[in-house]
């Protein structure tokens, strides 16, 4: 009967239906037919999808955080939520990656992406690329760059996207490699650059690049038109530091003028916010800063790559929070809290939410992302399979 109805449908028509379906229901309509099955499978198909035209109510939300159990390691949990009236609504079974990642150390865990609905999760030594709308992931291998004996490698940044030129999903990590000096401090660094080909998990170094200093923050690694950024400081100045995953080429991007000079009574973060690369300064948590001179600044680039075109959008209350870590919805915050804890704050309405999510505090880290079928690269013949959550 089923059969005997598709087979009367156009095939444009078939297509521009089935991509009106979210990802779950594709699934599922994937055993339909045979016909089916491979146009839902398709490169073509999956790639629309992905480009298609959706609202913020398609926008879901992955939330890793750590939390610390009796022995006093660390548990890493993600959790998958879906939004209706600004409430989170779990869509699966909260995941124990723990094992896939360090147990001693949450302080550098973050999520990275999203790019074509799939993120990262990483450390300092293991990947993971999964993909929260088929719930695939697969465990990249480990960097083989060390260091020589006597010095140390400090992973500062990582980043995660696709590289358009090559047509393959890229990681890559910016490193400082240094020796111990008598004394204790570390003697002169040097950048190390790690890029990793998804398609043959096969990682390379980068020769003769010399960059700024890497300036960590949890809101940052962000992929934005097909750059992922960092914070960076010079001798002089903060500025943004670029790296294009096409043509592995790095360049400084220029703060606004009064956010670039170099203090340790600011932070910044980096979102999108109206799908406008975004700038948010607030307090360093352990400044000491006059309450009355404590406000959170959020700047909006309105012509991306123009320095001139930042403009200060938002100006709101002091939150006493750690860090920005996304926008939900082109009008919602959310934050970690000093303490650990999730919260949301509405730009339209001034109003600030905890929404009962809490970690370890400054381990939370939050993707906002589009439920899309793009497959998980498998590699080569020697790498880790592809699996289910």
């Amino acid at each position: 009967m089923a059969n005997g109805i598709l087979k009367k449908l156009p095939e444009d028509l078939v297509f521009l239906i089935l991509l009106t379906f979210p990802v779950k229901s594709l699934l599922r309509l994937k055993c339909i037919s045979k016909a089916w099955s491979i146009l839902i499978q398709s490169t073509t198909f999956i790639n629309r999808h992905i480009n298609r035209k959706t609202n913020t109510k398609a926008e879901f939300i992955l939330f890793k955080r750590s939390i610390k159990d009796e022995e006093e390691e660390f548990i890493n949990i993600l959790s998958f939520f879906s939004g209706h009236d600004d409430v989170l609504n779990p869509l699966f079974p909260d995941i124990d990656v723990s094992y896939m990642t360090s147990k001693c150390d949450c302080s550098f865990n973050p999520l990275i992406g999203p790019c074509d609905g799939l993120i990262a999760l990483t450390d300092t030594i293991i990947t993971i690329v999964l993909n929260p709308a088929t719930r695939n992931f697969r465990v990249l291998p480990p960097s083989p760059f060390g260091c020589p004996k006597g010095y140390h490698r400090s992973v500062e940044g990582v980043g995660f996207g696709f590289d358009t030129i090559s047509n393959y999903y890229k990681v890559v990590r910016i490193s400082e490699v240094y020796c111990e000096e008598a004394d204790g401090y570390p003697g002169p660094k040097d950048s190390k650059i790690d890029v990793c080909d998804l398609s043959t998990d096969s990682w390379r170094e980068l020769d003769h690049v010399q960059l700024p200093s890497i300036y960590w923050v949890p809101c940052a690694g962000m992929l934005y038109k097909e750059m992922v950024h960092w914070f960076a400081t010079t001798d002089t100045s903060m500025v943004i530091l670029c790296f294009d995953m096409s043509t592995e080429m790095f360049h400084d991007m220029k703060m606004p003028d009064t956010c670039s000079r170099i203090t340790h009574e600011l932070y910044y973060g980096l979102v999108v916010l109206c799908e406008s690369f975004t700038l948010i300064g607030y307090s360093n948590p352990i400044s000491s800063i006059d309450p009355v001179e404590d406000k959170m600044h959020i700047w909006v680039m309105m012509e991306y790559g123009v320095s001139e075109s930042w403009i200060m959008k938002y100006t709101i209350r002091p939150l006493s929070i750690e860090s920005p870590l996304a926008v939900w919805k082109n009008h919602i915050l959310l934050l970690q809290s000093r303490s650990g804890l999730l919260i949301s704050y509405d730009l339209n309405s001034g109003e600030a939410k905890e929404l009962n999510l809490h970690g370890f505090p400054d381990t939370l880290s939050v993707k906002v992302y589009k439920e899309c079928l793009t497959s998980i690269p498998k590699g080569s013949e020697y790498s880790t399979k592809v699996q289910k959550f």
